[in-house]
């Protein structure tokens, strides 16, 4: 008898982040579905990284959409990692030079960052609880990603902040809910890492960012994050934690 393929879902996994999590995990054996926006570099993605890779397009906040893509991932077999990348990071003060903040900006980063991470994570947990347990004893396991900004939350990121706050906050209640199931869950919170989201910024700005990590003082690459990824699932141990990956860095108020 065949033994089932091991398949990973990865939220935002078109790029950046997500990405990287996607090659680090074709790279062990695994089978990956990419789960990204529509208009997401999701299909070259896919044939980028080969045979085993699919692309399913989907919205993280839709519940019928991830429903969809875990279905896709279970289809290829068994659904043992799901890991969550997909955000947004609108920036925006309380009071700004443009008046109060609009509570739909608010409302939409909260909703794509922490809404949609509780979404995937809630879909392919029901999905892993089916499994059998492997040789550590997990049917599955669930990497979410926060930030630093949910502890050091700077100027005009108080919807970001917020918003990766309650991803942190959900992870160990998440782990003993889903504990009696076999499933783990794991928060990773980066620092400033070099992703399409910095990609717009001028070489001088995104050097000056990288010089405030105390060490290494650069941006953290996103192989780097892929690698803790790895490391979460080879690590039965790992369980209910957020761990900070940010070369030391204290984010300062601005």
């Amino acid at each position: 008898m065949n033994t089932p393929a091991s398949v990973a879902l990865v939220a935002g996994g078109a790029s950046g982040l997500g990405f990287a999590v996607a090659a680090q995990l074709i790279r062990r054996g695994d089978h990956v579905v990419l789960l990204d926006l529509p208009f997401s570099r999701g299909v070259e993605a896919a044939e980028q990284l080969g045979p085993r890779a699919e692309f399913v397009a989907a919205d993280v906040t839709e519940p019928l959409e991830v429903e969809a893509a875990v279905e896709a991932a279970t289809e290829l077999g068994n659904l043992r990692t799901a890991v969550s990348c997909a955000g947004v990071a609108t920036p925006g003060r309380v009071l700004g030079r443009g008046g109060v903040l609009p509570l739909e900006q608010f409302a939409h980063v909260v909703a794509v960052n922490l809404i949609g991470t509780f979404n995937v994570l809630r879909v392919a947990a029901a999905a892993m609880s089916a499994n059998a347990p492997d040789s550590s004893g997990d049917r599955g396991v669930i990497v979410c990603t926060s930030s630093i900004a949910a502890f050091d939350g700077q100027v005009g990121q108080v919807a970001y902040a917020a918003s990766k706050g309650g991803v942190a906050a959900l992870t160990l209640s998440a782990a003993r809910d889903l504990a009696e199931h076999a499933i783990r869950v794991v928060t990773i919170a980066p620092g400033v890492f070099d992703t399409p989201l910095l990609a717009a910024l001028p070489a001088g700005a995104r050097a000056s960012l990288g010089a405030t990590v105390p060490h290494p003082s650069r941006l953290g690459l996103p192989e780097e994050f892929a690698a803790l990824v790895a490391h979460v699932l080879e690590n039965p141990m790992l369980n209910g934690e957020v761990i900070r990956l940010d070369g030391a860095l204290r984010m300062a108020p601005r």
